[in-house]
């Protein structure tokens, strides 16, 4: 969390906006501190506003995340689904799942959230479209493979984002590292996509925000 304030912004603005986010209830601040207290990533909180903020305008019903980690952003996601709505969540490791389940319970949303074991790019060819909303946040060198293979399952007008898009500021210092180079060929790749009209936005580490014609 927070890898945006020195890297995307001067400290005085990040903790200006930082001062301006509404406040988390107990739930997310729960997950907040295990994510700090045991090194798991997931999405600083002003993505989980604007993931809120998404989904609830665009009228999500059906949404897909790739990487659950410990079910911060699917807390957000799930929030703004209408009660039949449904998130399906795909992650390898099931302690953070179970982890996540339980948190889900806390905050009164877990039957809106279907969550998913194993390989990303293994389930995905397993899942029945359509969806109107993609998040990913997972391996950093999949991040293509994960959009070919989801796409076919989104809807037109669907929501597409993606966390760590300006990863830190590495890719824009021009950085060689396996993960700044596949970060940085698919914001080349998503950009141009003749079925996206995409946006890489200054939010947390850098997120993509697209819509699928």
């Amino acid at each position: 969390m927070k890898a945006r304030s020195d890297a995307l912004l001067k400290p005085a603005q990040a903790r200006y906006l930082e001062g301006l986010l509404p406040e988390r209830d107990p739930v997310a601040r729960a997950i907040e501190a295990h994510a700090r207290a045991h090194g798991v990533p997931i999405v600083d909180p002003e993505v989980g506003v604007f993931l809120y903020i998404a989904a609830r305008s665009a009228g999500v019903r059906r949404a897909l995340e790739i990487g659950t980690a410990t079910g911060y952003s699917a807390l957000w996601i799930a929030r703004a689904l209408p009660p039949e709505g449904r998130l399906v969540t795909i992650d390898i490791d099931p302690e953070r799942q179970a982890f996540a389940r339980e948190r889900w319970q806390e905050a009164g949303v877990s039957e809106r959230v279907e969550t998913r074991l194993g390989p990303a790019l293994e389930v995905l060819p397993t899942l029945q479209g359509p969806f109107d909303l993609l998040f990913i946040d997972a391996v950093k060198q999949e991040y293509r493979a994960y959009l070919e293979r989801a796409l076919p399952l989104l809807q037109p007008g669907a929501v597409v984002l993606a966390d760590n898009v300006l990863w830190k500021g590495r890719i824009a210092e021009g950085r060689r590292d396996a993960e700044t180079e596949a970060l940085r060929a698919f914001n080349a790749f998503v950009t141009r996509h003749p079925r996206l009209t995409a946006l890489l936005l200054p939010i947390g580490d850098g997120l993509l925000y697209a819509i699928v014609h």
